[in-house]
């Protein structure tokens, strides 16, 4: 069985410092991708700006995302069996690309992030994400993500067929934490628990 893992660092990361989490998850049979953002960020502004002010660089980050599903696709990996994950700036990147291109996927990790747009958007996506399992996970408060979006962010995802895990974790830092890490590692399992049967 073929399985891919997608990583998408935070801003100010590197492709390196997101790859960290192949050893953490422990599924080394995966085939790990991690494509860098230019200059190390996706994106200039808050992911809580106005859309327009990050363009044109979220639609090219977004694309990019496609091109390394694509990637995984054409090494003969099922898109039901490719996790897409990210930190932070990666977070909004990896929830919005599945939001936008709605399909099964292995599943979806957003460790402290959200779907992108400014306050009080009506977030609407076409196309059924089919039981994909999703963990969103986040510290509240957070500098950079306010809860309420992760919040949005869960419902949304989860109105449009994810199997949504949330979960809150009051002062933590703006980091992964081991719960979180623990979190992922079972999304990752439902994955490989799919592609067996």
């Amino acid at each position: 069985m073929k399985s891919a893992i997608i990583l998408l660092h935070g801003r100010g990361g590197s492709a390196e410092d997101i790859l960290g989490l192949r050893d953490e998850f422990g599924f080394p049979e995966a085939s790990y991708f991690a494509p860098e953002a230019p200059g190390h960020a996706w994106y200039p502004n808050s992911f809580l700006a106005p859309l327009e002010r990050n363009e044109p660089w979220l639609t090219k980050s977004l694309a990019k995302v496609g091109e390394t599903v694509d990637a995984a696709l054409r090494q003969g990996i099922a898109r039901e069996n490719i996790v897409i994950a990210g930190f932070s700036q990666g977070a909004c990147l990896a929830s919005e690309f599945v939001a936008r291109n709605a399909a099964r996927y292995g599943g979806l990790i957003a460790f402290t992030g959200g779907l992108i747009g400014p306050p009080g958007s009506e977030f609407r996506y076409a196309g059924s994400l089919a039981g994909t399992p999703a963990f969103l996970g986040s510290g509240d408060p957070d500098p950079h993500v306010p809860w309420q979006r992760v919040q949005e962010s869960a419902a949304v995802l989860g109105n449009m067929g994810a199997d949504v895990t949330l979960r809150r974790y009051p002062g933590m830092p703006h980091t992964i934490s081991r719960e979180e890490i623990g979190e992922a590692r079972a999304v990752i399992a439902k994955t490989f628990q799919y592609s067996n049967e």
